[in-house]
């Protein structure tokens, strides 16, 4: 169907046309008219007749002539010279809003089950560029081994990953690229970012590396490339990790036609010292830590290797005739029909040694009074360890979506869905030296909906379940309800929001069946219920966000001090209280986040009563729209609790009872820059190392933060 532009532009021709002819019919009249006003004796005759024989030729002063028979020649059209403007064809997807589109560049990120997106904008800012910490940007941060590249978990229980089937993945769910997280971009110019972030000495160096490019071939259609690649070669022993993201994507946004589709790779290889021998080396305060500080392991190491495909496409129909003036079918009565297929397969692989695993026992002196194994167990090989595993999933999924009435309607959308996922487990077992590995299949068949709606700009609601029907994880559920209230104080707004979701979630595979040289576990847990609710105040132009949160968990399964899983069978509350709130006072900006939370059982989920996050510097525009320079300093702070300790071996955070880890600053003073397309930071990372009499700087069990080290690095943007 014709765009309403080019129909304009071919009724501008005809009435062009029927222009000429009147004009001409005109021309004709005032020739008749000039006559009659010759026969009554009135204007110059002799230039009346030079007037008359040029209209009568040609309306437009040309000379017309005539073929052999008297007709007149149509004159030779000359070519156009002038070089006409190229007509760009708008963005007509009913996903977008015009405040989207007549930005210059925007993202989103896609619902693999709905076909829904959500929108942001690409980073650009100067705000939080100097934390390359990426995992320490959201509320009060994580807890982590201290290096870039390595394991993290949240600090804020409410932010923890919970829903991962391969569990071995949860202590890196903020370096890893997926279908739902990864950006499609919408740009009207070619866009590409570059960044790179690095520090220390050549042995020691930590780096960050990000390359961004963006490109639309038409107004709906576009793909991006982004590669992500961090880590650090450790400045403790045996330290070196390596993260490395990549992906490919394609997006067409259309007025019905909806597709985005791609490849991504993920893969982390980690060394694994299992931390310090004994923390007394980083605590003493006259021990010189900048030494070789020995630690529990030399030559253990993680590799996870991760490839995805995936496809989300659906196709609108209008329930209502639409006219050439609707734009799209965000404002009319539609039914979409979608399908999503997805493969995403990961392999993990650890080793290590025997003779590399030992370590010395202190007292916290100098004596040294003996060795001891980082492992008790050796089922499999009692020298080394080679342990791999694997797990993929192949998902189909058919969905609709009913749009009664508007889209932004008191009804807006309404969701419905049914899938399937085809799941494959691989690991060793002792049975398997007679007969080889054996693939373990597993089939699960859900259905899922949501809906939604708005009432103008005042009040959101929405709904959604998801139940698994039959196979693996049959009776496991996911439901929720959600409304947010906005009020608008010199057009300001001011929303209040609530939530309510309660899920029951079945043990992973890797929770029950475990077979490996140190671990070995056959477990049968009962599902894990938990009922989740929050209540969230936002103003953003007032820079104020305050939430309650509260839980009630039943069944929770956790690793022990043995680094096993275990069920805990009786109910667990957790509350937390969450205050964010800047000031800008002149020049000065000050930032601050704290959490607070409870939990009524501190063996089975460990949190801190109170965790900070502050961000205080100085703006200067040093040339107006050119420069903007800021000093500043970035700290987080948490009470003392027994946090997590980490076991290389089942890659995952346990709760440890052995010591309480907190009460420690951790300051980074910086100076960044944004000058034009460019963001330049300068920092000294743990600046305030030996500063306060203590160097307890530990946030996981023996894993010790990296000490005061010099960072720099710079983003620069591209256009065209």
């Amino acid at each position: 169907m014709p765009s309403a532009r080019i129909i304009f532009m071919r009724t501008e021709r005809y009435i062009l046309l029927i222009f000429t002819v009147l004009a001409l019919f005109a021309m004709q009249g005032l020739q008749a008219q000039s006559m009659r006003t010759l026969d009554k004796g009135r204007g110059d005759i002799s230039r009346l007749g030079e007037d008359l024989s040029i209209m009568n030729d040609n309306p437009f002063g040309t000379t017309v002539e005539y073929d052999e028979n008297g007709n007149p020649i149509e004159p030779k059209q000359q070519a156009d010279t002038t070089k006409k403007e190229r007509i760009r064809k708008p963005l007509e997807s009913y996903f977008f809003s015009d405040t989207l589109r007549s930005q210059e560049n925007f993202l989103w990120n896609i619902d693999t089950y709905t076909n829904n997106i959500t929108t942001g904008s690409i980073d650009s800012l100067q705000d939080n560029f100097q934390n390359d910490y990426h995992f320490l940007r959201t509320d009060v941060g994580d807890a982590y081994l201290g290096n870039l590249g390595g394991a993290t978990v949240p600090v804020n229980y409410f932010r923890r990953p919970t829903d991962t089937n391969f569990v071995f993945t949860n202590p890196y769910y903020s370096y890893i690229y997926t279908p739902d997280n990864v950006p499609h971009y919408n740009v009207k110019k070619p866009f590409t970012q570059l960044g790179y972030i690095t520090a220390g000495q050549k042995r020691f160096a930590e780096d960050n590396l990000y390359v961004i490019h963006a490109q639309n071939v038409s107004p709906s259609t576009g793909f991006n490339v982004t590669y992500h690649n961090s880590g650090t070669k450790g400045i403790y022993n045996w330290q070196r990790s390596r993260v490395k993201d990549l992906s490919v994507g394609v997006s067409h946004t259309g007025k019905r036609y909806t597709m985005h589709a791609g490849y991504i790779y993920n893969s982390i290889s980690q060394r694994e010292n299992g931390g310090v021998t004994d923390d007394y080396w980083i605590t003493d305060t006259l021990m010189d830590s900048s030494l070789n500080v020995p630690t529990r392991m030399s030559d253990g190491q993680n590799t996870l290797k991760n490839n995805v495909f995936y496809l989300v496409q659906s196709y609108g129909v209008p329930l209502a005739r639409m006219g050439e003036e609707d734009f799209s079918m965000a404002g009319k009565p539609s039914l979409y029909l979608g399908h999503s297929v997805q493969y995403n397969r990961w392999k993990r692989g650890y080793q290590d040694t025997y003779e590399g695993t030992t370590y010395q026992v202190t007292d916290g002196s100098d004596v040294v009074l003996g060795k001891a194994n980082y492992y008790e167990n050796w089922y499999i090989n009692p020298t080394a360890t080679r342990d791999t595993l694997s797990e993929s999933v192949l998902s189909n999924r058919l969905f609709i979506q009913l749009q009664p009435w508007d889209r932004d309607g008191l009804v807006g959308v309404l969701d419905a869905g049914l899938g399937m996922d085809n799941r494959r487990f691989m690991s060793f077992n002792m049975q398997d030296y007679l007969k080889g590995y054996d693939l373990v299949k597993k089939n699960t068949y859900y259905v899922y909906g949501k809906i939604g709606g708005k009432f103008k700009k005042y009040f959101d609601w929405n709904g959604h379940l998801n139940y698994n029907l039959s196979g693996y994880q049959s009776g496991d559920y996911d439901m929720g309800v959600g409304a947010a209230v906005s009020a608008y104080l010199r057009q300001r707004p001011i929303t209040l929001s609530g939530s309510l979701r309660m899920t029951g979630r079945s043990p992973s595979y890797w929770e029950e069946n475990y077979f490996s040289n140190h671990y070995v576990w056959n477990n049968s847990f009962s599902r894990e219920k938990e009922t989740r609710m929050e209540v969230k105040l936002t103003a953003p132009y007032y820079n104020f966000e305050a939430g309650l949160y509260h839980s009630l968990i039943d069944g929770k399964i956790y690793y022990d001090e043995k680094s096993m899983p275990t069920q805990h069978n009786e109910a667990v509350n957790v509350t937390g209280l969450y205050l964010r709130k800047d000031f800008n006072l002149g020049n000065f900006h000050l930032g601050n986040r704290a959490m607070l939370q409870w939990s009524t059982n501190q063996k089975v989920v460990p949190v801190p009563l109170a965790a900070l996050y502050l961000s205080y510097y100085y703006q200067v525009v040093a040339v107006k729209n050119v420069l903007t320079l800021r000093f500043g300093v970035d700290g987080w702070y948490n009470t003392r609790y027994y946090a997590y300790g980490y076991n290389p071996a089942v890659m995952q955070f346990y709760n440890q009872r052995e010591r309480e880890l907190g009460e420690y600053p951790m300051l980074d003073a910086f100076v960044s820059a944004k000058w034009k397309r460019v963001r330049l930071v300068v920092k000294f990372q743990h600046v305030n190392q030996e500063m306060f009499g203590t160097n307890d700087y530990f946030n996981v069990l023996h894993y010790p933060l990296n000490q005061r080290i010099l960072k720099y690095g710079l983003s620069w943007n591209f256009y065209d």
